[in-house]
């Protein structure tokens, strides 16, 4: 389970306390109580940055100092199930014989298994002031698995420090699952915008091509401009980028999009694009703009037989971005709709399929209040709403 708000501060509060009182025996009941409580709070603020961000050798480093003071030891390490990752304590960290000896002790533990108590001849202390008699070793889980252990470190190691220990390991562990819930969110939208890369709709790179093919005799200057516009866009659409860009280069990309299509649909397709300069640098999900405006195309225009425009407006709302693509097209059923964004393949081009993309992807990174918001009926044209928070999500 994770232990997270205020079953956190309770759990922690007790066993901070546990610490500070055996640190420190001046205090009355309420002070201690009110000092473990801020003790827990900035303690565990100071950890859980570095362990969401995984179990590595650089995040126990930055971790270690924190976790030991939540455990009130005199010493603490932290392991992978492989090696001893960091070292907080009063003496220098243990060699290698000694680091084995642990190892085999975070081997044999089973995920929600006890503590491991460890006591003579186990320690790792050898020197001659050594003052440790005993200490305790928790695991660390990830997803029912053992993923390392801490092991804390004390002169006389009572039930008190075990629970502290144990509770300390449950957090951490928790933790550590957010991080790996983190990874996995991140692995799904790399293979999201991958795909999406991939559904660049072949028709519209074959007929682009063969526009500018058409115009190499006619009009060579523009078949250079064009071609030049066809490279600016593959190369947006197809780099190996981040889950961000600004939107600035989102635009950029629309922009050399909708050129290429006006080239081959001529008079017939217009197109306005009307964007307020401050929200330009703000970091939106790549390649989440094109594709609405290929749908609009797409489903609006084409479909329809005639001419039509395609407006793209972008807006400042304050701590969010609003974007409006509206086309005056042929439209569609509302269930058409539906389907589109459940991800159904439509007949011909693919820009249902980069519109069902663009809407699992914001509501991924954002929340489920941040899907596409479409309003169409058959030959009412098709608007299609788009929220952007300006601030950029924390685990990206």
């Amino acid at each position: 389970m994770l232990l997270t708000g205020w079953t956190l501060i309770c759990v922690l509060s007790g066993l901070v306390g546990y610490g500070l009182g055996r640190r420190r025996g001046d205090a009355g009941p309420g002070d201690q109580a009110s000092d473990a409580t801020f003790a827990t709070l900035h303690l565990a603020a100071m950890a859980a940055p570095y362990l969401r961000a995984g179990l590595s050798r650089h995040s126990a480093r930055r971790a270690v100092r924190h976790l030991r003071a939540l455990v009130g030891t005199a010493a603490l390490a932290v392991t992978s199930t492989d090696q001893m990752l960091a070292w907080d304590g009063t003496w220098e960290a243990p060699g290698e014989a000694h680091v084995r000896d642990l190892l085999g002790h975070v081997h044999g533990m089973p995920a929600g298994g006890r503590p491991h108590l460890v006591a003579g001849d186990e320690l790792f202390c050898e020197a001659e002031d050594c003052a440790i008699s005993s200490a305790v070793v928790v695991p660390l889980t990830v997803d029912g698995r053992v993923i390392g252990a801490l092991a804390a470190y004390d002169p006389q190691v009572d039930a008190a420090l075990v629970r502290a220990a144990a509770e300390v390991g449950k957090w951490a562990s928790g933790q550590l699952e957010l991080a790996e819930l983190d990874a996995t969110r991140r692995r799904a939208l790399e293979a999201e915008t991958r795909a999406l890369r991939a559904q660049i709709s072949p028709h519209f790179v074959c007929n682009s091509l063969a526009t500018i093919a058409s115009f190499t005799r006619s009009e060579p200057d523009r078949a250079r401009e064009l071609l030049l516009d066809f490279a600016d866009f593959a190369r947006h659409a197809l780099r190996r980028a981040g889950d961000f860009t600004t939107l600035s280069d989102e635009l950029t990309c629309v922009d050399r999009y909708l050129l290429l299509e006006r080239a081959r649909f001529g008079d017939k397709l217009r197109f306005v694009v009307d964007v307020v300069p401050e929200v330009l640098p703000v970091p939106v999900p790549f390649l989440c703009l094109q594709p609405l405006v290929e749908n609009a195309i797409t489903h609006g225009i084409r479909r329809g037989g005639g001419s039509g425009e395609v407006s793209v407006v972008v807006r400042d709302a304050g701590e969010e971005v609003h974007i409006v693509v509206e086309d005056d097209g042929a439209g569609m059923e509302p269930e058409r709709v539906r389907r589109l964004l459940d991800g159904e393949p439509p007949s011909g081009d693919g820009g249902g399929i980069g519109l069902a993309n663009v809407d699992v992807r914001l509501r991924q990174i954002y929340g489920q209040e941040y899907g596409l918001v479409i309003t169409t009926a058959p030959d009412e044209g098709t608007t299609v709403r788009m929220r952007v928070p300006k601030m950029r999500p924390s685990y990206n």
